[in-house]
């Protein structure tokens, strides 16, 4: 297995091995602060946050490969990011819009706000089953 991670100080995605081998940068090019990150084992897909001068819901392959962004428009300071895998569904967090909202992960679709609140300054969102649960400061 692997892990995958950001590094919003040096604006990298990186990937190792479960015991820290074969550490390397997937994605150095074009990320602004890379906050949260999710992968999709199983369609080989990686998902991540961007608080930058512009921030975004971006999508690549596991080797970063085929980078594009799903989500520009209306986010703020996404900060989590889950999969529903059940439903392929991508759900984030934004701290400034107080929102959670989700879109299909496969071509960013269908976007739709599922939560939204105020002053709640969202943290970090999970999905599993039918339910959400989300953290916040």
């Amino acid at each position: 297995g692997n892990i995958y991670w950001t590094d919003h100080g040096f604006n990298l995605i990186e990937v190792a091995r479960l015991n820290g081998s074969f550490r390397y940068v997937i994605i150095s090019q074009g990320l602004d602060q890379p906050r949260s990150i999710a992968v999709h084992p199983e369609k080989g897909y990686l998902f991540w946050t961007e608080w930058g001068q512009t921030p975004c819901i971006g999508k690549a392959h596991l080797d970063g490969s085929e980078k594009v962004v799903l989500v520009s428009l209306g986010v703020a300071w996404p900060n989590g990011i889950s999969i529903d895998y059940e439903e392929n569904r991508l759900y984030w967090c934004d701290a400034r819009t107080d929102k959670i909202e989700r879109i299909d992960l496969e071509r960013g679709g269908n976007r739709e706000i599922v939560l939204s609140g105020s002053n709640v300054d969202m943290f970090s969102v999970a999905v599993f089953g039918a339910y959400i649960y989300w953290s916040d400061r």
